[in-house]
């Protein structure tokens, strides 16, 4: 579907660049707009909060200037993907601006949850309780854990387009997202912990004022 950054067709794709390869401009000007909403959500998502609009902005202009290396016959997602998240690297190194960058970038990741929702009815299953669990257990995942659950569950990209993006062999991928779902699942079921607990003690609390 056209506009939310999914893949289109890669024959589709390659298309575009080759009119743009021929000098036609208007021809990237498509691209970007087919692919600038997940370009956008992947820049948020990694770290780049408030910010994500002019990382999002330089990973195109980037691209543009990098397609003479871009090896023909390839997905340009996954490829443009990863320049983007080179440019939320970048950002994440401005000294003393990385903490108070990430905790904004959380903040508006729920909504984004809202928005992957509208897109997959599966993903409806989440209680507004439980996604906010899953915020919280992500924000404690390391850097490093957190960018593949990202790329795999809320990008939806698969093991190979997730190592492209994350310029990581597959292997160090695979080995990662195993390590992150277990922290994850760990982490979730201690929220769920201290969540019951708040609940029984508030039905104790109810049940002294009856």
């Amino acid at each position: 579907m056209e506009g939310d950054g999914s893949p289109i067709s890669c024959s589709d794709d390659l298309a575009v660049l080759a009119r743009v390869r021929a000098g036609d401009r208007d021809a990237y000007a498509e691209l970007v707009r087919r692919y600038a909403p997940v370009a956008l959500r992947t820049a948020a998502l990694l770290g780049a909060g408030p910010d994500a609009e002019d990382v999002v902005q330089e990973a195109f202009v980037k691209a543009y200037s990098a397609l003479g290396r871009f090896r023909e016959g390839a997905a340009f997602r996954p490829w443009l993907l990863q320049i983007v998240t080179n440019e939320t690297r970048n950002l994440h190194r401005s000294a003393g601006r990385r903490a108070a960058r990430e905790k904004s970038a959380w903040e508006g990741t729920e909504p984004l949850l809202r928005m992957a929702e509208e897109e997959d009815p599966a993903a409806a299953v989440l209680s507004g309780e439980r996604r906010t669990q899953l915020v919280r257990g992500l924000s404690r995942l390391s850097e490093v854990h957190r960018q593949v659950v990202v790329c795999r569950y809320l990008l939806d990209l698969d093991e190979a387009d997730t190592a492209t993006v994350l310029a990581l062999p597959r292997g160090t991928v695979k080995s990662r997202l195993h390590r992150a779902l277990r922290e994850l699942s760990s982490e979730l079921a201690r929220l769920d912990s201290v969540s019951g607990s708040g609940h029984e003690a508030g039905k104790r609390e109810v049940g002294r004022g009856t």
